[in-house]
């Protein structure tokens, strides 16, 4: 069993840097898949595994410059380079499995990497957790601008995709498809003008909790978060969580293990311009009464 501490770099088992930042971590067949975002050479999104969240192999770079690309029933733009040859970009990238299909479904964050003009959905798919994916393309749900973005499958099997929209101003919630692989319904706009990014659900007793954080760019800022007694119904206004810096982090996404709720989060390096040094946080969620409250460690035995 690995303690792990808080704030830096963690390594796999080999002992190499883990680059799954703005990440999710998905459960399947026994297996625990961490995918994040990897800026490194020609890579996009990379996939670890861990069957116990301690000790993480690497798999794939599954996305990268030269992944496959197929158009899917949307009229989708397919770059997965900018006219010039660099890279875009591919941020908070987020994965559900879908049952009726039998394919792994990859949601993200795109920009064309060279503003952040876009603000559109990037979407790619694949038949095993950590194969190589095919790219999808990107657009914009509805004609609306999206950026930092989450998923949410519901016991039922219903997703949801909830991402900062209108300039990050407000959070903009869609239902998916029933095979994951567009919207069905934009079924909130929440929180007008509070300018909320890095969201992240979880469903505690029945009842479900976003937390979110402000728009200060790679700055840590006080971490606020909602609840609602369904996805589609009333959600309640934002309340703080953590300190005035969220404990020098940003939402990444919230994972449920052994009756632990546990907050994963990003601690960016200064500016960016030490992102390949961003470390990794997990602090203890506390539910109580119906309210949140984080726990601060150093340190954690996952």
């Amino acid at each position: 069993m690995i303690t792990r501490k808080n704030g830096v770099l963690w390594k796999d088992m080999h002992g190499l840097p883990i680059h799954a930042h703005g990440g999710w971590i998905l459960a399947h067949n026994g297996y625990y898949y961490w995918y994040g975002e990897d800026r490194r050479e020609n890579f996009y999104v990379s996939c670890y595994r861990s069957r116990d969240l301690s000790d993480w192999e690497f798999c794939n770079h599954i996305l990268t410059t030269e992944s496959e690309m197929e158009p899917y029933r949307v009229r989708t733009k397919m770059q997965l380079k900018r006219d010039d040859g660099g890279k875009i970009n591919l941020e908070r990238p987020k994965v559900l499995y879908n049952e009726k299909t039998g394919k792994f479904v990859l949601w993200a964050h795109f920009e064309n990497g060279a503003d952040y003009r876009e603000a559109a959905v990037a979407i790619a798919s694949c038949r095993t957790p950590d194969g190589d994916f095919t790219y999808h393309g990107h657009f914009n749900p509805y004609g609306y601008m999206s950026r930092d973005c989450t998923l949410f499958k519901d016991d039922d099997g219903t997703a949801y995709f909830i991402s900062a929209s209108r300039d990050n101003a407000d959070m903009h919630m869609y239902r998916l498809s029933d095979d994951y692989m567009n919207v069905d319904a934009l079924i909130h706009r929440l929180w007008q003008g509070e300018y909320r990014e890095a969201p992240a659900v979880t469903k505690i007793h029945g009842r479900y909790y976003m937390l979110s954080s402000f728009c200060t760019g790679w700055a840590p800022n006080q971490g606020k978060y909602a609840y609602a007694d369904s996805m589609e119904g009333k959600w309640s206004s934002l309340m703080e969580i953590g300190d005035e810096t969220t404990y020098m982090s940003q939402p990444a996404f919230i994972l449920q293990k052994d009756g632990r709720i546990l907050y994963f989060g990003d601690r960016w390096g200064g500016n960016g311009e030490k992102y390949f040094e961003s470390g990794y946080v997990v602090y203890p969620l506390i539910e109580k009464d119906g309210r949140l409250s984080m726990q601060f460690t150093e340190e954690i035995s996952l």
